[in-house]
């Protein structure tokens, strides 16, 4: 099912090896998709426990392994079983983990809708499970093991302010936060009149609405610069390292930024990342389905990732 994996390797694949390395506690870094020293740190040490050879190298035994031990976690109760059709703030909760998993691109409304589930699915694939698309306990354990039990988390919208709230975890920074939600450390700062960097656990912090903000995602590959990147999509250095509070020009094989794009002829380009579907692009660029697909002389609704949509602006 798995290709075999080594130092140096990049893509869906390490993402997914990474999400499970975490679960078992084997790797504690970010998910990036770029196999580096902290990978194959992990991996050695996930072969020492289990008894193979310490080679670093993830291959078939190895991935056998890592399926067997994450399939086989304890679930948990204290959670609902969600379906299509839920609603409430365990399918907001659902949705803001998905989301920064890059499984769902939707918006955080806390409506178990087609494209939840289908996140859902995707999910489940990946990891092993059934993937029929339902939340049970064993769905609801790897998701919140990845987290570290983001169960205190809560994003929701404010009518007040047409902000979101996020409530501080243990491992939270202002730059991850600001990562995750597409704005930046100084925003956020200036919303909550923040004088330092310095955060608290179960600090409750209003983020910034980016809904009205122009960007693709896109991820860093061998040979990639700064300058470079902004030419590609008119754009300059300065946007990019504003937009994703980078305080060096340095990038890493399997970085994902956020880039400004500007609009031409009533269209912007957007490239397909892992999870995107038309519906889901659609409901974000303020457009529709049959709109996107005259545009690009699209036959069906099956994306690639890396595809480039020319997507109508108003």
């Amino acid at each position: 099912m798995y290709e075999n994996l080594k130092l140096g390797s990049f893509g869906d694949n390490v993402k997914i090896l990474q999400e499970k390395l975490k679960i078992l506690g084997f790797y504690n870094a970010l998910i990036t998709g770029s196999f580096g020293l902290s990978t194959e740190i992990g991996v050695k040490a996930f072969q020492k426990k289990v008894g193979i050879e310490e080679s670093g190298i993830v291959d078939n035994a190895t991935w056998e392994k890592i399926n067997e031990y994450t399939s086989s976690i304890a679930p948990i109760s204290n959670y609902p079983t969600l379906s299509i059709g839920s609603t409430g703030n365990y399918v907001t909760d659902l949705q803001l983990k998905l989301k920064s998993l890059l499984y769902y691109t939707g918006d955080v409304n806390g409506n178990f809708d087609l494209e939840t589930q289908n996140a859902v699915k995707r999910f489940q694939l990946n990891n092993s499970l059934t993937s029929d698309g339902i939340v049970g306990s064993k769905t609801w354990n790897l998701i919140n093991s990845l987290y570290g039990n983001l169960s205190d988390c809560v994003v929701n919208n404010e009518e007040e302010n047409d902000n979101l709230t996020y409530t501080v975890v243990a491992g939270d920074t202002l730059y991850g936060i600001a990562k995750r939600y597409n704005t930046t450390v100084d925003a956020i700062k200036k919303l909550n009149n923040l004088t330092s960097d310095i955060l608290q656990i179960g600090q409750v912090l209003k983020i910034p609405d980016t809904e009205g903000e122009t960007y693709i995602k896109y991820t860093v590959v061998s040979g990639d610069t700064l300058y470079g990147i902004a030419r590609k999509y008119n754009t300059t250095v300065s946007e990019i390292k504003s937009l994703n509070n980078l305080t060096s020009d340095i990038l890493r094989i399997g970085q994902i930024l956020n880039i400004p794009i500007k609009s031409s002829n009533n269209y912007i380009n957007y490239i397909v990342q892992r999870g995107d579907t038309l519906y889901g692009i659609s409901r974000k660029y303020n457009t529709t389905v049959n709109e996107i697909k005259n545009l690009n002389n699209l036959t069906s609704d099956i994306l690639q990732i890396g595809q480039v949509l020319k997507i109508p602006v108003n």
